[in-house]
């Protein structure tokens, strides 16, 4: 079929190429885009490039890659420069590439970004482990001390953090606070954030576990003349560790993946590094390595709780 000259021939073949697509008769329209003619001397030829790379596009569709890698090079062969043609050969490249290679070059792109990511989250969970131990212990022994009106504040604050979502929380802190007149950066909101909501679920564990001792325990400290407080440090408290551990790193492995509710406040950490890799590139792979950095962080976590553990009740193992 000889090819048509001018403007108006080509905007025709571009119409017909289309009524052919919109049928799925891909290949007919890519006979049709091949009517339209390299450009001669002091010619424009956008109507080439566009007929070329729009072959290209559907070749690529049928995952013919050599004649869409063909179709392409037929631009850059008349315009080096094309970074149209450029970035598509580069994709098909990419996408003839085994799938272990392309997972590998894109793991080396990302990765970088994910890890200081990371090491916020890091850095988020382990200002929380110091906080949330000391907080939960107060209000353990808050809850079950016989002055009335602190033991029902510590009631109404485990009542309050444990009955609102973390996410919530996270959002009245950084978001609600300054209708108040308090202004708090991301950090530090996220870290009052889950301190305060991990020291109500503390408390209760630590209740439970001080309760559960023997209270001829305590009878026996005071009849040694200890104090209370004497009797709940050296006597009650380092009894309950061996039961605290098991729920308490429970607790510490779920808080590595409650961290990833920070990046709703602004908070740069791995779960919005890889939020953000992947709504830039559309790659899984981000996505990928970030599920893989959460699960090492996990499996280290529970290796050395399992540790403490063992070593908190090593006397029953004599």
């Amino acid at each position: 079929m000889p090819a048509l000259a001018g403007p108006a021939n080509y905007d025709q073949l571009f119409r017909q190429a289309n009524d052919l697509m919109g049928q799925g008769n891909l290949d007919a329209a890519i006979t049709v885009l091949k009517q339209v003619p390299p450009p001669g001397p002091g010619e424009e030829g956008d109507a080439f490039v566009r007929s070329r790379m729009q072959i290209g596009r559907l070749q690529f569709a049928e995952k013919d890659y050599r004649d869409a890698l063909a179709a392409a090079r037929e631009v850059l062969a008349r315009y080096p420069d094309n970074s149209e043609a450029k970035n598509f050969v580069a994709s098909v490249q990419e996408v003839q590439e085994p799938r272990w290679v392309a997972f590998l070059k894109d793991s080396l792109r990302f990765l970088p970004r994910l890890l200081k990511g990371a090491m916020m989250t890091l850095l988020l969970v382990l200002c929380t482990m110091l906080v949330s131990p000391l907080g939960g212990l107060l209000i353990a022994l808050g809850r079950i001390s016989t002055f009335r009106p602190l033991s029902a504040l510590c009631w109404f604050v485990i009542w309050l953090f444990r009955g609102t979502p973390l996410l919530l929380q996270l959002f009245f802190i950084y978001y609600g606070l300054p209708a108040f007149g308090i202004t708090l950066k991301p950090l530090t909101a996220a870290v009052i954030g889950l301190g305060l909501n991990y020291s109500a679920y503390l408390g209760e564990i630590i209740r439970g576990a001080i309760q559960s001792i023997d209270r001829g325990q305590t009878e026996a400290a005071k009849a040694l003349g200890m104090t209370y407080g004497q009797a709940m440090r050296r006597v009650i408290i380092p009894q309950t560790y061996k039961r605290l551990m098991p729920p308490i790193g429970n607790e510490f492995i779920a808080l590595i993946k409650d961290t990833a509710l920070v990046s709703t406040i602004a908070m740069v950490e791995l779960m919005r590094s890889a939020d953000q890799l992947f709504n830039t590139y559309f790659n899984v792979t981000a996505l990928v390595l970030a599920a893989l950095i959460y699960l090492a962080f996990t499996t280290v976590f529970t290796f050395i709780f399992e540790k403490i553990e063992y070593r908190a009740g090593i006397y029953e193992h004599r």
